[in-house]
């Protein structure tokens, strides 16, 4: 890894992982009414720190293979709700949206840090 993506790999990699858990809440809310359709979410924390560590990526020991490094996808897991419904679907819509309002904050966060550390990159090859 250079030394530009060390500078930028944080928050690049925090911004790909919340787009993930948003398209996997985004999905439990579109299946909110669908009988036993069950819940499901990535664990942030343990995502990122596999991110930034390089565990789940497989090693390229040619040229021909495939880098895997950034495409590794996180692990979802079924979440448990709070009260049991009835068709056996476990989606909670109040949770869910709650969720969803939190990762999108998130997200945005890490995108202007993400920013904030371009644009210094910019400023320091400029000189200024």
């Amino acid at each position: 890894m250079n030394v530009l993506d060390k500078h930028l790999a944080p928050h690049a990699n925090a911004l790909q992982l919340r787009q993930k858990r948003m398209e996997v809440i985004g999905a439990n809310i579109a299946n909110a009414a669908t009988p036993n359709y069950k819940a499901r979410d990535i664990d942030f924390s343990s995502a990122y720190e596999q991110a930034m560590s390089g565990q789940g990526s497989l090693a390229t020991t040619s040229k021909g293979h495939i880098d895997t490094a950034s495409g590794s996808a996180p692990e979802t897991m079924f979440r448990t709700p709070i009260s049991a419904s009835l068709d056996g679907n476990t989606v909670e819509l109040h949770v869910e949206q709650l969720q969803f309002a939190e990762n999108a904050t998130r997200y945005e966060a890490s995108l202007q840090f993400l920013n904030d550390r371009i644009r210094g990159l910019r400023s320091a090859l400029r000189g200024e």
